[in-house]
């Protein structure tokens, strides 16, 4: 018992590690802020999800050898909340060549629903393991969920990729993310 309470007081000190320098950033086209360990750079630009064209709004950071990044995109059409989610999480983990699902090795999915987020059976934490375009493993933590902002629903992802699993770092990342 306690080597095991040993290894999570030793994962908690590596995610306030002073390599990781937290601070809030603001999500204002989700009305959602993201605690980054590292200063925050923010794009646009325009994608497709599930047939529709949005206009993605990211924020993101490297530090202490992994990448923090949440990104948010309001749907045309709500209803498509679900599908939209879906074909994001396809993307993402086809561009990390992720195990397809039923494949040893596919990303591991459990629900997730932050405070404020619609209740989704699209909305889930993963974990995957991949490859980067160079050839190199990369772990990935990542969410998808949705939130209802006035007469428009926006879809949201947020994920920490790395080249060993840092499992207390992304536990950090994905509670700052907050609903506002």
């Amino acid at each position: 018992m306690i080597r095991i309470l040993g290894l999570g007081v030793t994962g908690l000190l590596m995610a306030c590690s002073p390599a990781l320098d937290w601070r809030e950033a603001m999500l204002p086209s989700a009305s959602m802020s993201v605690s980054l360990p590292c200063k925050p750079e923010q794009a646009r630009r325009p994608v497709a999800l599930a047939g529709q064209s949005v206009e993605m709004h990211m924020v993101g950071c490297e530090a202490d050898g992994a990448t923090f990044a949440a990104a948010c995109a309001a749907l045309p059409e709500p209803a498509l909340a679900g599908a939209a989610l879906t074909h994001w999480r396809a993307a993402v983990w086809a561009g990390m060549q992720a195990p397809a699902q039923g494949q040893p090795g596919a990303p591991l999915d459990q629900p997730f629903l932050p405070a404020g987020a619609l209740d989704l059976p699209q909305s889930v934490r993963s974990v995957a393991t991949g490859r980067q375009p160079g050839g190199d493993a990369v772990h990935a933590q990542a969410v998808w969920f949705a939130r209802v902002r006035g007469p428009q629903v926006s879809v949201c992802h947020a994920i920490v990729l790395s080249a060993q699993p840092r499992p207390a770092v992304a536990d950090a990342f994905i509670a700052g993310l907050a609903l506002r």
